[in-house]
């Protein structure tokens, strides 16, 4: 696109509230933004859109897009993809940030594919050349053992980031910004795939991907009953449960609570890994925890490479010992 320029970010705002993936979206745009002198702008697309327009200007923004339609009311990706090519090409923007959560999996490559450009799949960091102004992304590469920095370009350079990388700006209610409607078009009949019935999964306690404390379980746990106890410990901690890659696989628990590559990603205060080997694919999705403790019976095991604590030795033998800590140290 020719005289491209701006920064835009495609969110969304559930139930009126603006996400928190586009609240991480908003914090790495507003860097390149500052970085290149220009405008950060975001689409929030949605039937209502409510509040969620205040609430990105506080968080960043410096224009928001109100993009709605009732067929955008629940996620359709022809819908949605449509919506978004026609925000891009009418606002021409030089740089686009989607979220690659499992929605923006699909979104991203689609919207790319439309607008004739390459995407950058998978970004951890997003920055600007100083010598040319194009974006550089950083994104895991060889299962998650390196990172590369790629370019794009093509113009509008896309990235899509993945979650939990960035941390939403603290909100600024001082901020002042342009809030414009953008109603779009869609003709339902136009969409190539329709919906035949959604299944909405109860969550129960903490989010896995919001939890400050996590506890995972891995392959050498031997079985599905053993994560009963690290649920009993996560619990004590006020934490979540997660899982390997290879527990998932073996049915031990459910595909939402597995961390990594393929899974989640989770940047925790504290993550505790139970009998967890520590493969590249795993560290990929929490990577950014702040501290980790690893407990494993194997000393050569990789985890203790990235671990800042371990504990050599059984589970079984481990775990009680720290919940009964734990209880002592709460109910004192």
């Amino acid at each position: 696109m020719a005289d491209a320029t701006g920064i835009l970010v495609f969110g969304d705002a559930p139930e009126g509230q603006l996400a928190s993936t586009a609240q991480e979206l908003l914090s790495a745009g507003r860097s390149l933004a500052d970085s290149l002198g220009q405008e950060l702008t975001i689409a929030l697309l949605g039937a209502d859109v409510a509040d969620a327009p205040q609430q990105a200007i506080a968080h960043g923004a410096d224009k928001v897009l109100a993009v709605t339609n009732p067929t955008l009311a629940e996620y359709h990706p022809d819908h949605y993809v449509t919506a978004m090519q026609t925000v891009a090409n009418e606002s021409n923007p030089g740089i686009i940030l989607i979220a690659r959560n499992n929605e923006g999996r699909e979104l991203a490559p689609r919207l790319a594919f439309r607008l004739g450009v390459g995407l950058a799949q998978d970004c951890l960091e997003v920055s600007v050349d100083a010598s040319t102004g194009r974006l550089l992304a950083n994104r895991p590469v060889y299962g998650g053992s390196a990172v590369a920095v790629v370019s794009c370009t093509q113009t509008p350079q896309i990235a899509a980031l993945r979650p939990k990388t960035y941390e939403p700006l603290d909100a600024d209610a001082a901020r002042t910004g342009n809030v414009i409607a953008f109603p779009v078009d869609i003709d339902p009949s136009d969409a190539k795939t329709r919906v035949v019935d959604v299944v909405k999964e109860q969550a129960v306690g903490i989010k896995l991907e919001d939890a400050r404390i996590v506890v995972s379980g891995g392959r050498g746990l031997g079985g599905p009953e053993p994560f009963s106890q690290l649920e009993e410990l996560a619990n004590l901690l006020g934490g979540a449960v997660g899982a390997s890659r290879a527990a998932v696989d073996s049915g031990w628990v459910p595909a939402n609570q597995q961390v990594g590559l393929t899974g989640k990603t989770i940047t925790p205060d504290l993550y505790i890994t139970v009998a967890i080997s520590g493969a590249s694919q795993h560290m990929a999705g929490c990577s950014g925890s702040k501290a980790i403790v690893a407990i494993n019976r194997d000393a050569d095991a990789n985890i203790f490479k990235e671990a800042r604590y371990g504990v050599v030795g059984d589970w079984e033998k481990v775990i009680p010992a720290l919940m009964e800590t734990v209880r002592e140290l709460t109910q004192s």
